[in-house]
């Protein structure tokens, strides 16, 4: 999972910082989405606006995380994060365009889907693993 680098991989190591506070930052922004769908649902029409702007934060995010995870893992850091960001940037295209549509028995369950993920992905790059030895 997450490592951390140490030796000859310091611009690994640069790059690992970079790809934390897009992960977190993803996080925190993809957390506000159901709380403005919920205000909206709840009465407050302006919500929607903002549910919207939302959207388009966190898609610029999952992008900017997938390209920052190509050149971390080009830097010899984890694979697994590239892999798990073009996961995330797929599903939350198909839930943005599910969003737009007005399919909300897809926009709803990928949602949850697309929150727990990206949860559990800041959970794992923070976490600190020992490098491996030949990498």
């Amino acid at each position: 999972m997450s490592e951390t680098l140490t030796g000859p991989n310091r611009r690994a190591n640069g790059t690992l910082v970079l790809n934390r506070v897009l992960v977190t930052a993803h996080a925190v922004a993809i957390i506000g989405q159901p709380v403005f769908a919920g205000g909206y649902l709840g009465g407050d029409y302006d919500m929607l606006w903002l549910h919207r702007w939302g959207a388009d934060a966190v898609s610029y995010l999952a992008y900017a995380q997938l390209l920052a995870a190509l050149v971390l893992w080009l830097a010899r850091g984890p694979r697994w994060l590239f892999w798990i960001s073009l996961l995330l940037a797929a599903g939350e295209s198909a839930q943005y365009l599910a969003g737009m549509a007005g399919a909300l028995d897809l926009h709803v369950p990928l949602g949850v889907a697309l929150v727990t993920g990206t949860m559990l992905t800041t959970i794992a790059v923070w976490r600190p693993q020992p490098s491996r030895a030949g990498r």
